[in-house]
């Protein structure tokens, strides 16, 4: 083997600027415009509600306060859906089978009815 492979096989990995996290302040405005944006349609659902009331199908109408109704729910679940954890599938807990007890008579959880 080279000197230079046994130099990149000893060097320890470095990370990469791809794959940094979005910086906070990026992160939190992200969901404000979001958020607001969702307001902003449930403010029209409101107003084209009230407009709507009497003049067009009361299906229409009511679909408009429906909208607004869950509009809320839905921006603040997106809103406070935060920064996703990178990982890397690395699992810290090792998987181990569970192993039959003396007197279990070949059954699992002690082979009593």
């Amino acid at each position: 083997m080279s000197t230079r492979k046994q130099r990149a096989a000893r060097a320890p990995a470095v990370p990469s600027i791809t794959n940094a996290p979005e910086p906070l302040a990026d992160d939190i405005s992200r969901r404000q415009v979001r958020y607001l944006v969702q307001m902003g349609i449930r403010l029209v659902c409101f107003i084209g509600a009230i407009l709507t009331w009497g003049h067009v199908p009361l299906w229409l109408s009511l679909v408009f306060i429906a909208a607004a109704v869950v509009l809320p729910y839905t921006a603040v679940i997106g809103a406070n859906a935060g920064r996703e954890r990178q990982d890397d599938s690395a699992s810290y807990l090792e998987p181990r089978e569970i192993e039959r007890g003396p007197g279990s008579g070949g059954q699992l959880g002690g082979g009593q009815q």
